[in-house]
């Protein structure tokens, strides 16, 4: 089958970049890693802790929401031998003065950086491990965690039983979502995670939720495509299993569509394809790659790299990474502090989407579109219901969406785009990165993707920065 081929091979410059960096580690006796809170954060982080304990290094790990001056401080002044930075640190290489840093990161790196260099600053001894360095994009060809993958592989050939961590992280960070599939690098490590037996990669719906929603849920809340009658209509979705002689329950307990026989599944998936027939890109959403991890029981909600991804996030989003890390290091035990993260993660996206909706909050400039949540939104999941809203029926496609929050150190900008957008020239961390900067703030990103803080009372200079620089990259 063509969508499992496996043909992608790193390039020269990357390969040699990767044994510099495992070369300088092994010089190491003791270690700092920081990383991001998010899903790749913390699989990139557990891939990193994991390693280096296996090569007796002593260390410790800290999640960082963001980089910060303080960030930037304990990094130049910390006196661990090795500071490896995951799933951050590329977009402020011109703030860190300290030799012996290794970053595996996938974000735009920082455009200053080679320009500030100076005679003095070459002795400064930075193992940069970036896609965007090797002409790869790290929005949906490989994530931080994959990179960090990389270099533990090259630590020891035995840390490929690592690999799934790097599809649960590319997933967490929606890699797959461009072609329905991961593509380029992360097929690499697609490869090593199936050939370790920890993933297997077969064609599904690909609706959030096979494993641990129940059936009528599983297409309810799914609106990427939207299915005529069937997206939210909750007696929709129930009709739409009993046409087709699908029992909803068994033995009283809710069936997931993970649950269902190979023939019930079969003709479910046939109905629902010929709903979008016809629609090339609703077929393409619909239909595609899909990744479950074998080693994990059904409904505990880890056989599933989306829902394993999801769990990270809710504990990363609620000042809790750790859990996440612990379950990333095999102790089920966690899973019981994460359904807590779980539980008030999905009330308070609900709550969010509720309130935005609402007080139509929602508010359109002729380039872009906006929301203000002030404090009613926690700062840490205003990315996410901003992704959300873009996707539904609340905000218009064809615009970008920026969203306001209140946080410890000022407002907290997300943005988000489609790839629609970013086909035609959006380039959603340029902006992030300039518009914050003139106002006096920081950011970045991704092309689809970024994030910026920037001073309290900013909000609509800032706003206007925006709309003239996505009216200048979109035609």
């Amino acid at each position: 089958m063509s969508m499992m081929e496996f043909t992608e091979t790193l390039s020269d410059k990357l390969v040699k970049d990767i044994a510099r960096a495992a070369k300088a580690l092994r010089t190491a006796k003791t270690a700092l890693v920081i990383t991001h809170i998010d899903a790749d954060g913390i699989t990139a982080g557990s891939i990193a802790s994991i390693t280096l304990e296996r090569m007796h290094i002593e260390h410790t790990i800290i999640f960082e929401k963001k980089i910060t001056e303080d960030t930037i401080h304990r990094v130049n002044t910390s006196s661990a031998d090795i500071i490896w930075i995951c799933d951050l640190g590329s977009a402020y290489l011109s703030e860190f003065k300290k030799s012996n840093i290794i970053i595996t990161d996938h974000h735009v790196p920082d455009p200053k950086y080679r320009k500030k260099q100076t005679f003095i600053d070459g002795f400064y001894e930075i193992h940069h491990l970036n896609p965007h360095l090797y002409g790869v994009n790290g929005s949906y060809e490989i994530c931080g965690a994959g990179m960090t993958y990389l270099l533990s592989r090259e630590m020891d050939p035995k840390n490929t039983d690592l690999a799934y961590l790097g599809i649960v992280g590319a997933v967490g960070d929606f890699q797959d979502d461009l072609e329905s599939r991961l593509v380029s690098y992360n097929r690499i490590v697609l490869k090593d995670a199936i050939d370790a037996g920890d993933v297997i990669a077969d064609t599904d719906i690909r609706f959030f939720g096979r494993e641990n929603r129940p059936l009528t849920q599983f297409l309810q809340y799914s609106s990427d495509p939207e299915l005529p009658g069937i997206t939210n209509n909750a007696t929709g979705c129930s009709n739409f299993y009993s046409e087709l002689n699908i029992p909803l329950k068994d033995n009283g307990e809710w069936r997931t569509w993970n649950d269902l026989t190979p023939y019930e599944k079969d003709i479910a998936t046939e109905e629902l394809r010929s709903m979008v027939s016809g629609d090339d890109k609703a077929e393409k959403h619909l239909y595609g790659e899909v990744y479950t991890l074998p080693k994990f029981e059904s409904h505990i909600g880890l056989r599933d790299a989306k829902e394993y991804a999801t769990i990270l996030n809710s504990c990363g989003r609620y000042d809790d990474a750790e859990t996440g890390l612990r379950i990333c290091r095999g102790d089920l035990t966690a899973l019981n502090d994460a359904e807590q993260n779980r539980s008030d993660h999905r009330r308070n996206i609900s709550m969010a989407l509720s309130y935005i909706k609402e007080n139509h909050l929602i508010r359109e400039r002729r380039f872009i579109q906006y929301f203000d949540s002030g404090s009613e939104i926690r700062e840490t999941i205003v990315g996410i219901v901003a992704g959300m809203l873009l996707n539904s029926n609340e905000a218009k496609h064809e615009l970008p969406i920026f969203a306001f929050a209140k946080a410890d150190d000022g407002i907290k900008v997300s943005a988000r785009a489609t790839h629609n957008l970013t086909d035609k020239g959006l380039d959603l961390s340029i902006i992030m990165k300039t518009a914050s900067e003139m106002v006096g703030g920081f950011g970045g990103g991704h092309n689809i993707a970024a994030g910026a803080t920037i001073p309290e009372g900013k909000e609509e200079a800032f706003l206007d920065i925006v709309e003239d620089l996505v009216s200048s990259q979109v035609i």
